[in-house]
């Protein structure tokens, strides 16, 4: 397993419930885990993230955690078929928070088309689920 430079450590209510909607409903395998500590590091292609198990008082947090977690930020997480992921969601009758779209965001000259869609984790976290659509001239 190649590590990702970036690695987002999700702070969870419940990790049994969140490693749940990550495994069975999204997909992601669990690379390792730390069961004692309700921790897991998961792997969806070459997406990684970490669940942890949320405790009051520990060292790394910042401040009050309420529902919705991680405001004010959005996790994209590229996939190959977009359309895919999104049946496993509607299989589970799983609420989106902005349905699939088409998208094409200008980088200088080029345009970069993605398809992609947004739901929200069981805790509240921003999940932007994409599929590229190659570039274009701007």
């Amino acid at each position: 397993m190649k590590w990702a430079a970036l690695v987002p450590e999700l702070y969870v209510l419940n990790f049994e419930r969140s490693l749940t909607f990550y495994t069975d409903v999204l997909g992601f395998e669990v690379a390792f885990s730390r069961p004692d500590e309700r921790f897991a590091y998961l792997q969806l292609g070459e997406a990684q993230l970490m669940l942890d198990q949320f405790v009051e008082g520990q060292s790394w947090q910042t401040g009050e955690l309420r529902y919705p977690l991680g405001r004010g930020v959005n996790l994209e997480i590229g996939v190959d078929d977009v359309e895919g992921m999104l049946r496993r969601l509607e299989a589970e009758n799983y609420p989106l928070k902005v349905p699939l779209e088409e998208r094409w965001y200008r980088q200088d000259e080029v345009l970069n088309g993605q398809k992609q869609f947004l739901v929200m984790d069981p805790d509240g976290y921003l999940l932007r689920f994409a599929e590229s659509l190659g570039t274009k001239p701007a």
